[in-house]
């Protein structure tokens, strides 16, 4: 649609190998329109590149898909409109960011099966949309995933299983410094099978070579490196051996055991540690993380975990992944959205008005208030429904959501009874500008954030001693261990609202 308007589409994908691939694919889809689509990586000699660049510049290409390269200085587009990046996981924010700067208007579609951390949180927090592809294609199998300890003898197996079916072995070892070594001691292991070797250092005419003749079935076994990570498409290869998994990051091993299963036949993953060398605990959890998701579509599941390992990184730094502990979840996502807020806000008004979200009060009452996963199974949709909580802002939208969730799920179990009696808490305090209601010393302390003597003799009189205040807060006074003390604090906080809006 992009390029039928007019605009030039710039498409960045990892590796050489998957950008000569998509090159062919839209090169026979759009044969039928005129659209000139050309491609830049180091499969282009030289002259070839000087060329397509000079016809970037002057607005003749249409679509132009590469790599790294179409981060170059010379690399000038007349009038790009969307850049489309492919297993985004793999590039760096320096990267992404460079091409976004080319011009400002350029909309960014991002694909990838494992988000990684930030761009995952940027998406639940509202600072990216986000879509998700849920159905797999036909026929598609999940993929056994075994891990273990490196044994010859299952190395083997695997292998002669794979080839009595007439299938190919991806071998992954990645280390460029050693992989002849692995590939001698496979053709020992096994001289029924042909052996081939890629990785990223040969040169580029020998790699193509190598991965045409395997993708055609000349060879039975691949011995590679990553290089096959991104995308690579041979449906006659459905067994995966990872030697030193434990070594690999989540997202790599998810995209790896990706590149097997992608015919009707079932697909085999082995991910292999070194014997005698125990695994760490960050390994151990990753390892385990990939063979618990081998449902299909597990990527999303994948990318959620990683996130919880690794945290969610840095929003506006460079930092991809990293821990929020320092300032805490809470406060952390009240930071986001609050410049979230006011960036939109300045868009539309030079005086931007203070976020919504920031006015928000702290609360923090011992009350377990969650989607409990018994009542909604699916972990993306929990998060899209944690998402429209968050933003839940008047007790209409509040009584919608219940109702709906009421009748696609059923009766709510008690804990989500409690997120929607916060929720109501959180409008009915909102509103009565309060600054945070919080548990101290037993007492639910309610904080108004400035000191109000006017406010402070009303509350003790219209309760009749119920409620107590000094300076800048209130407490419930008596006891607070039965059910009734959450009705009195929803009646007191109404109580401060009425009271403000009649100043």
């Amino acid at each position: 649609k992009a390029a039928e308007n007019g605009k030039q589409v710039a498409m960045l994908v990892p590796t050489t190998v998957l950008a000569q691939q998509h090159f062919s694919t839209f090169k026979e889809r759009l044969a039928p329109f005129p659209m000139n689509v050309e491609m830049l990586s180091r499969f282009r000699s030289e002259k070839e590149q000087k060329e397509i660049v000079e016809e970037i510049r002057d607005g003749r290409v249409d679509i132009l898909i590469g790599t790294h390269r179409l981060l170059s200085a010379d690399v000038q587009f007349k009038d790009l409109g969307l850049l489309i990046i492919d297993e985004e996981q793999r590039f760096g924010v320096v990267h992404k960011e460079k091409l976004k700067q080319l011009r400002t208007q350029v909309d960014v579609l991002t694909l990838t099966a494992t988000p990684i951390p930030r761009t995952l949180y940027m998406s639940l927090s509202g600072a990216r949309d986000m879509s998700t592809i849920d159905t797999p294609p036909e026929d598609r199998l999940p993929i056994k995933t075994y891990v273990a300890e490196y044994d010859e003898r299952l190395v083997r197996d695997a292998i002669l299983r794979e080839l009595d079916r007439g299938g190919q072995v991806f071998f992954v070892h990645n280390r460029v410094i050693g992989i002849g070594v692995i590939a001698e001691q496979l053709r020992k292991l096994v001289p029924e099978a042909n052996l081939a070797i890629g990785h990223g250092q040969m040169p580029e005419e020998e790699l193509e070579a190598v991965m045409y003749n395997f993708a055609e079935g000349k060879y039975d076994v691949l011995i590679c490196t990553t290089i096959i990570e991104s995308g690579i498409d041979i449906p006659n290869a459905n067994t995966l051996i990872v030697n030193h998994a434990d070594k690999f990051g989540m997202a790599q091993l998810y995209q790896l055991r990706g590149r097997v299963g992608r015919s009707a036949a079932r697909a085999y993953a082995y991910l292999l540690y070194e014997k005698h060398n125990p695994l760490s605990s960050d390994a151990h959890d990753r390892l385990q993380a990939i063979a618990e998701a081998s449902e299909l579509g597990a990527g999303f599941q994948i990318a959620m975990r990683d996130m919880e390992l690794r945290g969610a990184g840095e929003i506006l730094g460079a930092r991809q992944s990293g821990h929020i502990a320092a300032v805490g979840f809470d406060l952390y996502c009240r930071l986001l959205s609050q410049a979230i807020e006011q960036q939109r806000a300045q868009r539309s008004r030079e005086d931007a008005e203070p976020a919504r979200l920031w006015q928000s009060p702290l609360i923090d009452l011992p009350i377990q208030a969650q989607i409990p996963e018994e009542y909604v199974a699916d972990s993306a949709l929990r998060l899209k429904l944690y998402r429209r909580l968050a933003d839940v802002d008047n007790i209409e939208q509040v009584e919608e959501l219940e109702k709906e969730l009421r009748e696609r799920f059923g009766a709510p179990p008690p804990a989500l009874q409690n997120m929607f009696y916060l929720l109501r808490l959180k409008v009915a305090a909102t509103r009565a500008r309060l600054e945070a209601i919080a548990v101290e010393d037993g007492r639910i302390v309610i904080k108004f954030g400035r000191d109000d003597p006017a406010l402070q003799s009303q509350l003790t009189v219209q309760f009749n001693g119920r409620v107590r205040a000094a300076r800048d807060r209130a407490w419930l006074a008596g006891p607070q261990v039965d059910e009734q003390w959450r009705a009195h604090l929803l009646e007191v906080v109404s109580g401060i609202r009425i009271a403000n809006e009649a100043e």
